[in-house]
């Protein structure tokens, strides 16, 4: 007569293989990371202010740039002139900080009254980027903090 078996595996010897195995796991994990810090140099996620963006490693982050500054331009303007004047700003930032309107990689648009004020953002967008477009995704806005401000911008780019 013989007698059959399901799982001839006690319970301490599936918990020892389990422990085994994410022991190996966590060692090839942190091995992995290591040999990743030496062929690149320690990477670390630490933001820092780069006069105006915020860098992290290559990135920079640019965001809340404003179509309006009562500062730069006693009255707010139309969406030409605060696109212009939003993009200038993105511009001057970025070549602040090492890098250009060539390293933006996406760019964000909040845009009040879209079914207006797209068309006319847009040219000026394209003049700021002729080539080599950045990914782009916008929204429709009810307004801002600022009365009369049309267009608010965010920003990520690279930097060497």
């Amino acid at each position: 007569m013989t007698t059959k078996t399901k799982n001839s595996t006690t319970p301490e010897v599936k918990r020892s293989s389990r422990r085994v195995l994410l022991q190996t796991t966590a060692l090839a994990l942190f091995g992995a990371e290591t040999a990743f810090a030496q062929t690149t140099g320690s990477w670390s996620p630490k933001k820092e202010s780069a006069g105006g963006p915020i860098r992290s490693g290559h990135l920079l982050f640019l965001s809340g740039i404003g179509g309006w500054y009562p500062e730069r331009r006693p009255k707010a303007g139309d969406i030409r002139e605060q696109t212009a004047d939003a993009l200038m700003i993105m511009k001057e930032s970025l070549e602040k900080a090492g890098s250009s309107m060539e390293n933006v990689l996406k760019v964000q648009v909040a845009l009040v009254d879209p079914e207006k004020n797209w068309e006319p953002m847009n040219e000026v967008y394209n003049a700021f980027f002729p080539k080599n477009r950045p990914a782009r995704s916008y929204f429709g806005s009810t307004g801002f903090r600022r009365p009369g401000q049309l267009v608010q911008i965010d920003c990520v780019g690279y930097v060497d």
